[in-house]
């Protein structure tokens, strides 16, 4: 994994869905996890070797970033895979002009969130049964 550049690589939004959709919704419909600007996103993928095995979507819009469906294989978590990804983001979010970025947060990943310096901005919210709340920090 010392080849970042190799690993992480720019995708078409529809390479994305199954992985979102396994991942982060799999009782719901694959439309789901398919969000309605995706065409104007930047969208990364995690992989290992040809295997795909995480994913996340950028948004820019004047000065603030917005990341999304954000989604790595269950035996490929903690292995440091999400932090080059987010890390990658960030770099891409400062260099496309942005001063801030922000997700929407499942709560139970706060801490991953937290160690990027991203803090909670809202107060807690539901997307179907999973509580959830606004992370933002500055670029």
């Amino acid at each position: 994994m010392n080849n970042v550049t190799s690993l992480i690589r720019s995708i078409r939004a529809e390479q994305t869905y199954l992985l979102r959709h396994s991942v982060l919704w799999p009782d719901k419909p694959l439309d789901y996890v398919k969000v309605d600007n995706d065409v104007d996103g930047y969208h990364f993928g995690a992989f290992f070797g040809e295997d795909l095995v995480a994913v996340i979507s950028l948004f820019v819009d004047g000065d603030e970033a917005r990341f999304r469906k954000f989604a790595a294989r269950p035996n490929c978590q903690r292995q440091g895979i999400g932090t080059l990804l987010l890390n990658h983001v960030m770099t891409e979010a400062r260099r496309l002009g942005a001063a801030t970025i922000w997700c929407d947060a499942r709560l139970d990943a706060a801490d991953f969130y937290r160690r990027f310096g991203m803090e909670a901005v809202s107060e807690v919210f539901y997307k179907g049964t999973i509580p959830y709340a606004k992370f933002s920090r500055l670029l």
